[in-house]
């Protein structure tokens, strides 16, 4: 099967699993469907090439399905009201409330780390960042949330911006990826517990989700502890646009 290379678009492949809801929105595409129908591939400010194929990335074997588009570019100030409210929609306003949130609270994510997923129109449809921790001394990434648009699930979306993310944090050297989430959907990203169980949430979280991947080899060996934020502090406007 082809992949071209599209500027400001991502190729993916539609992937086969159904998990249940969890923390970070379960399956942001929300069961097993086919892929069928293109998402939007114009062009947008903002957006760069990906020449990587969902196969490249550590851990990922693409199932069987369509080659569809979508475009997965930076998130700029302006997306900030159209994701919020696709959080709301996608996961309640609990996500507000989550273990993880103490980590993202007052901080900003990790540098060119915050991405959209966006429709023909230009509308938000799916987003996903990661912020700056320690994890026991070492230096990592916590992913979340992720999230799509309820209205275009079972799109390939949130595997589209899952792919993208890790790509761009190995690209800019990083070495582990933490997240709480349902291991039967993220484990085709090459996440695990294997390395987490000596790691800790700040708050209520369960063990069993608390998921890790190595984009270096050995990056959570020996890590303890519970996580620390590390990322860049917000001033105040900016927390109010971050949050």
């Amino acid at each position: 099967m082809e992949f071209r290379t599209l500027n400001v678009s991502v190729d993916l492949r539609d992937w086969v699993i159904s998990p249940p809801a969890g923390e970070m929105g379960g399956n942001p595409e929300g069961g097993a469907v086919p892929l069928s129908s293109r998402v939007g591939d114009a062009a947008t400010a903002g957006g760069f090439r990906s020449t990587l194929p969902p196969s490249a990335l550590p851990g990922i074997s693409p199932a069987r399905g369509e080659i569809s588009h979508v475009t997965v570019c930076p998130e700029i100030a302006a997306d900030i009201p159209a994701r919020d409210a696709l959080l709301d929609r996608a996961m309640g306003p609990r996500w507000r409330k989550k273990s993880s949130e103490k980590l993202r609270r007052g901080r900003l994510p990790a540098e060119g780390l915050a991405f959209v997923a966006r429709d023909a129109a230009g509308g938000v449809v799916g987003t996903v960042r990661l912020w700056d921790v320690v994890a026991g001394g070492r230096r990592a990434l916590l992913l979340g949330p992720l999230a799509v648009d309820p209205d275009v699930k079972s799109g390939g979306i949130g595997s589209a911006l899952m792919r993208h993310a890790i790509s761009a944090a190995k690209r800019l050297g990083h070495g582990a990826i933490l997240l709480v989430g349902d291991a039967a959907y993220y484990e085709r990203f090459g996440f695990s517990a294997d390395k987490t169980g000596a790691l800790a949430m700040p708050g209520p979280y369960e063990r069993h989700r608390f998921l890790g991947l190595e984009l270096a080899e050995g990056a959570l060996d020996g890590a303890r502890g519970t996580l620390v934020a590390a990322g860049r502090k917000a001033g105040r406007e900016r927390v109010r646009a971050v949050a």
